[in-house]
């Protein structure tokens, strides 16, 4: 298990050299359009899958393997996600599937976690988080495609939870919104754009209990709601 100092470490890292190549990005784009007056965010391409995220937020996701028992649209923070709850086939095994996609072509990923928390403070009155690591799973279909994520145990007085989060792109994910700033500034240079879904899955486990019991299921329904995110977002 990754601990959590040497995670943030990492993170820290990760998130120094993404923030140096949009600056390089950054200087490099804006000089043209400081010689010609014309602004690149001012001339923003359009997000084509717009249409395919509004049907996510009504609607929710068909998944392989999993019955949709309740699908309905969830104020959480500032924001309005689908929240679907769904029930794997042949067994007893549930989960909360929470979606937040992108809403505009201006709408950027930025405090969705933080949301979640909030959320789950209001609605259970607690949310102690715990055992904290970062977690990876590969997605076999449409493409192969790996996926980092957030992966942790959420405490309330009424149940607990095993929660996983990340920032589901086209061609993968990350728990980071600076993974998707990058991706969808490289996009820009070729007039297009990267969408984006937050994705947050809470699967009910014993109370207290340790989180990398139910690892194997939550990897599983990750890697079943990227693979269907996907297919919508390609």
């Amino acid at each position: 298990m990754i601990s959590l100092s040497k995670f943030v470490k990492e993170s820290q890292w990760t998130q120094l050299v993404v923030l140096l190549l949009l600056l390089l990005l950054f200087t490099i784009g804006s000089f043209p359009g400081y010689l010609t007056g014309k602004w690149q965010w001012q001339q923003l391409a359009p997000v084509i899958q717009l249409k395919e995220l509004k049907q996510i937020r009504n609607s929710g996701l068909t998944l392989s393997g999993w019955q949709n028992v309740e699908q309905t649209q969830q104020e959480v923070g500032e924001h309005k996600w689908s929240l679907q709850l769904i029930k794997k086939q042949d067994s007893e095994a549930q989960a909360i599937v929470l979606l937040l996609p992108q809403n505009g072509p201006m709408d950027k990923p930025e405090v969705e976690w933080t949301e979640v928390n909030g959320w789950g403070r209001s609605r259970w009155g607690k949310w102690d988080v715990a055992q904290y690591r970062s977690a990876q799973f590969i997605v076999k279909q449409p493409s192969a495609t790996q996926v980092e994520a957030r992966f942790f145990r959420a405490s309330t007085p009424q149940t607990t939870f095993g929660v996983l989060q990340w920032y589901a792109l086209p061609n993968g994910g990350n728990p980071s919104p600076l993974n998707w700033f990058l991706a969808d500034q490289l996009a820009q240079w070729r007039k297009q754009r990267v969408p984006w879904v937050a994705v947050s899955i809470l699967i009910p486990m014993e109370p207290l209990g340790q989180v990398e019991k139910i690892w194997p299921l939550a990897e599983s329904i990750g890697e079943t709601v990227q693979a269907a995110l996907m297919k919508r977002l390609l």
